[in-house]
């Protein structure tokens, strides 16, 4: 019962070449930078990422995209990220755009064993019809296109199916954090990350506050620990590390 591992490197050390990752967080709120950077190191490329937006340029996920390690993204906000926008354009990234209630409850979906859905959300666009460009091709033509999806009516509405998300592995952030994997996010850095922990296989937490089994109440936990299987405590200074994305008051 005891998952905490000694290290991330450690954690994350058999995520091997070609895996799908189910990653946390929203612009640089409750993003996994800890994990990201120790399987940056760990030299694991042509990964497939599901998650809401692909970091920035220098951080959080923008560091594996800037190395071309990853190959495919499912999210649904590109952000201000250029590189993501260059490789997206130049044919060098595949791009599956979602919508973010769509891809929250896909990956929820997936966890809770539901392989698809439907819903309200894309009727009548390009997201039911299909033709959103996945992929380019080098001169900027449409290389891949999204398929057109199934819809249905019930009681006089249109719903379109949507799959649940399944992956591989899942790196997520927690505010706290007990042995036995049980966690608890702070505010908005929740985010998505209870929902790509629950979509991953193996799930793995860095955690700012590890505490021991029977500290954390019950009513207080947010994601129980069958849906965690390594954690990993971290350091004081790693735990404060926490940039802000855009300032919007004044100095």
């Amino acid at each position: 019962m005891d998952k905490v591992r000694a290290s991330a490197a450690q954690a994350v050390a058999d995520i091997p070449h070609g895996a799908s990752l189910a990653v946390g967080g929203f612009g640089l709120s409750g993003v996994p930078d800890v994990l990201i950077q120790a399987l940056h190191a760990q030299g694991a490329t042509g990964l497939e990422v599901v998650s809401n937006n692909c970091g920035v340029d220098g951080r959080g996920l923008g560091v594996l995209l800037a190395d071309g390690r990853i190959t495919r993204v499912t999210g649904s906000y590109v952000g201000e990220n250029k590189e993501f926008a260059r490789q997206y354009l130049s044919g060098e990234l595949e791009v599956e755009l979602v919508p973010q209630g769509t891809l929250a409850e896909r990956l929820r979906a997936g966890g809770a064993g539901i392989p698809a859905f439907y819903t309200p959300a894309g009727v009548g666009t390009q997201v039911a019809r299909g033709g959103l460009p996945w992929r380019y091709a080098a001169d900027g033509a449409v290389a891949l296109a999204s398929p057109p999806k199934e819809t249905r009516d019930f009681t006089g509405s249109t719903y379109v199916l949507e799959h649940g998300i399944t992956t591989d592995f899942a790196l997520v952030r927690a505010w706290r954090g007990d042995r036995h994997g049980n966690l608890v996010f702070r505010k908005s850095a929740a985010n998505f990350n209870p929902l790509a922990a629950m979509a991953g296989r193996i799930t793995v937490a860095e955690v700012e506050e590890l505490v021991e089994p029977g500290a954390l109440s019950p009513d207080e936990i947010h994601l129980p620990g069958i849906f965690v299987q390594r954690i990993v405590a971290l350091t004081p200074a790693e735990a404060a590390d926490k940039q802000i994305e855009k300032r919007t008051v004044r100095e």
